[in-house]
């Protein structure tokens, strides 16, 4: 009982630890990088922050409402209907495909009526 306790605290300890030691790994690296490049004379590269892209941001929602919507039918055709296991989970794979693919449509729709170049 004693050792099961120290397994249990010694997980969490041992995850947060390595995850802090490659963190710091990465950014001694990008500094160690950066200064090799100012000794030769070089210019050290500026970190870019990623920009948002709508048109993603759109197609992802739009995926991921359809999908939602497609397994909320799902499971409210399972109850209407009290499928078997086997019917059930055709199912719900076969409506969260139908329902996110609707979604992507959209989202395509939605771009080649306005080309993301246009101000909107």
């Amino acid at each position: 009982m004693h050792g099961e306790g120290i397994i249990a605290l010694f997980i969490p300890i041992t995850l947060g630890l390595g995850a802090f030691l490659m963190v710091w790994g990465v950014r001694y690296l990008e500094n160690k990088e950066n200064m090799a490049m100012i000794e030769k004379g070089m210019e050290p590269m500026q970190r870019r922050r990623r920009q948002a892209d709508p048109s993603r941001t759109l197609k992802n929602s739009l995926l991921f409402i359809g999908a939602g919507l497609g397994l909320f039918l799902a499971l409210f055709i399972n109850r209407a209907f009290n499928l078997q296991e086997g019917e059930r989970t055709g199912v719900f794979f076969a409506l969260i495909a139908i329902f996110g693919g609707i979604g992507m449509l959209g989202a395509y729709m939605y771009e080649r009526r306005n080309p993301p170049g246009n101000a909107e």
